[in-house]
């Protein structure tokens, strides 16, 4: 069995309005969950995807008020990249950026692959990736609903860098434990450092990759916001999951055992260098309690916490997603 590829990132912000702000009208990206972190109900957990909230397409985030600044290094999920169409699509994304005072880079070839690195206003590392029609797996579904046109859109993850002080053992999880397997190399953008390796899992393709930097000069990643909590893999049914649930038990990684996230069942390890890995599976999804046409418009709780809809919504602060 086969993970599918990446699932979701979840990131930790410090203001959740100006969060929406980008990911909705400056990304063009759809809210398609609005609900609280479920082992910390006084905290939004705020779901960004493709206009179906396809699993593949979703990037997290936590609102945690009055977060201090991320100082990076390893042991780190140091970028994560979203999928366009092709290379067109990044230079529109440049203009765009260029326009609305967005931090960017120039675009640069990442695994053969033509990408543009910006970031959000809390300084999250963020690399758009053009697909062009490559194989591998599919591809979400652009959400219409902003002034982003269509063909220029994002649709869904791509690859995520990990960075680490040594890379063997991170590596022996991921062939040993995941099955993913060995799909080249490229150049780091750093400087003078190990080539960045390629890891794939499932039909392969921008969707389904991690890489992984070394970077022995580096200490510790400090989170703060803007940084990466975790990191999903698809799992695409709850037989499947079953399996990969008695596979990492079995080989020995500390981890929650099952957990139900209502949305999706999901599993958390720390691989040895200490980056938080979850297994989610696509099943049963984000519309399981809100019609597809209005996800994310109202504050949606799992059956096993709205008996307390009245105490959570007491805690959580006033969230205004008009305003920046």
């Amino acid at each position: 069995m086969k993970l599918l590829g990446l699932h979701h990132v979840s990131i930790l912000t410090g203001k959740a309005e100006r969060n929406f702000h980008f990911y909705t009208n400056v990304l063009g990206l759809r809210l398609v969950k609005k609900t609280v972190n479920q082992d910390n109900t006084e905290s939004y957990h705020l779901f960004y995807g493709d206009a179906k909230g396809s699993p593949g397409t979703e990037i997290t985030f936590f609102d945690i008020p009055g977060l201090g600044h991320t100082y990076p290094g390893v042991s780190s999920i140091s970028s994560t990249s979203l999928r366009v169409r092709d290379t067109a699509a990044l230079h529109y994304w440049q203009e765009r950026f260029g326009k609305l005072g967005i931090q960017h880079e120039s675009v640069a070839k990442r695994a053969n692959r033509d990408t543009l690195a910006f970031q959000d206003y809390e300084g999250t590392r963020l690399i758009l990736v053009a697909d062009h029609a490559e194989a591998g797996v599919a591809a979400g579904e652009a959400w219409e609903g902003s002034d982003v046109p269509k063909e220029y859109g994002i649709i869904g993850l791509g690859p995520v860098t990990l960075t680490v002080k040594v890379a063997e053992p991170t590596i022996g999880v991921l062939t040993s434990v995941m099955g993913f397997t060995y799909a080249g190399s490229y150049p780091s953008l750093a400087g003078d450092f190990p080539d960045i390796q390629v890891y794939s899992t499932g039909e392969g393709g921008s969707g389904a990759e991690v890489h992984i930097e070394t970077r022995p000069d580096l200490p510790r990643e400090r989170a703060g916001r803007g940084s990466v909590h975790h990191v999903a893999f698809r799992v695409p049914n709850e037989e499947e999951y079953n399996y990969w649930a008695e596979r990492i038990a079995a080989s020995g990684l500390m981890n929650s055992g099952k957990v139900e996230r209502y949305y999706f069942k999901a599993l958390y390890f720390r691989e040895p260098n200490h980056i938080l890995f979850e297994l989610s599976t696509d099943t049963p999804g984000f519309d399981v309690d809100e019609p597809l046409e209005t996800l994310g418009e109202s504050l949606a709780l799992p059956p096993f916490l709205e008996p307390r809809r009245a105490e959570i919504e007491a805690r959580l602060r006033p969230l205004d997603l008009e305003a920046e």
